[in-house]
């Protein structure tokens, strides 16, 4: 072990937004799913009109965006700190 601390790079802005905005997603999707599977056990037979199909559209797409946005915080974070390392 090194007897110097270790310089963090500061959290940005930017790796809050997309951590929160991963994490906001993933919450609606999960939200959705269960409202597909109350309204199927209750009865619901007519999933055409309303707001089914976005409900739909969200629980299956929801999960894709939450991952791309998670990797590419997981991305920008490697770049951050292999910069950081190189200038120290």
């Amino acid at each position: 072990m090194s007897d110097q601390p270790s310089a963090q790079p500061a959290v940005r802005r930017v790796d809050r937004i997309l951590a929160f905005m991963s994490l906001g997603i993933v919450v609606l999707s999960i939200g959705c799913f269960l409202a597909v599977i109350i309204a199927t056990a209750s009865g619901v037979t007519d999933f055409s009109g309303g707001a089914w199909p976005v409900v739909f559209l969200v629980q299956m797409i929801g999960p894709v965006i939450a991952f791309l946005l998670l990797l590419t915080l997981l991305v920008m974070s490697f770049v951050r700190r292999g910069r950081a390392s190189r200038r120290s």
